[in-house]
């Protein structure tokens, strides 16, 4: 199947340059370039490409807008571009919807790999960057953001709940299936589940959710320690590594 992809960045040459890359991949085929945020999130709705590879800033609308935007009305995945080596802008990116984060100097197979696996629906960030990041992340007050209640995981069974908590603290399903001692593809499942019942589009935003439901709180080490280890349920014994 060919991934059908939209790159915007107001700088022409580096969106000539990513758009040259991709396209000279045989499974990747970009539909169009754009100069700033709104005009990619026009290409977007006309064309309804897999993956959006979104500038942070951009004109007349920044890559975040753009994202948030394309998050809330499309299927479209994004992966957002930024020279800007801050975590401030991680962090925006991640809560406005985007499944990954590249700096504009990464590596030719690097660029070809994120949108690979971007657009087979899993999120860009390992899950121990991930960790480091949105613990950091949902530790900060934020008027623009307001908690969600416990209750939302109340939808979701036991085992359910657990492979949330696992999520959070950054274990990948094969070390998720070690701790549950059920098959990987089970655990596939269960993610499928969470994310269904959540209403969220994958792991990155099942993390953010952890933390803000208050499932799981960020540790003075930086890692992930429960924060609800009542209801009947046992929380693991130990906390997996950071890697």
């Amino acid at each position: 199947m060919t991934i059908r992809v939209v790159v915007a960045d107001d700088q022409e040459l580096v969106r000539s340059g990513f758009a040259m890359i991709l396209d000279a991949q045989p499974d990747i085929e970009v539909l169009a370039e754009a100069g700033d945020g709104a005009q990619a999130l026009d290409a977007v709705r006309g064309l309804r490409p897999d993956v959006a590879l979104l500038d942070i800033r951009m004109p007349v609308m920044d890559g975040i807008e753009a994202c948030r935007a394309i998050s809330a009305r499309s299927d479209c995945r994004t992966v957002m571009l930024t020279t800007f080596d801050s975590d401030e802008y991680v962090y925006e990116a991640l809560h406005a919807g985007a499944s990954g984060f590249l700096l504009k100097d990464v590596r030719r197979d690097d660029l070809v790999h994120a949108v690979r696996v971007v657009a087979a629906g899993e999120s860009l960030v390992a899950p121990s960057v991930a960790r480091r990041l949105i613990a950091e992340y949902t530790s900060r007050p934020s008027p623009g953001r307001s908690p969600m209640g416990s209750d939302r995981l109340d939808v979701l069974t036991a085992r359910e709940r657990e492979t949330l908590l696992h999520l959070a603290r950054g274990l990948s399903n094969a070390e998720i299936a070690a701790a549950l001692v059920v098959s990987e593809h089970t655990v596939k499942t269960h993610v499928g589940n969470v994310l269904s019942k959540l209403g969220l589009r994958d792991r990155i935003q099942a993390v953010i959710c952890a933390y803000e439901t208050g499932l799981v709180a960020p540790s003075p080490e930086g890692g992930a320690s429960a924060a609800s280890p009542a209801r009947g349920r046992r929380s693991p014994s130990q906390d997996p590594s950071l890697g």
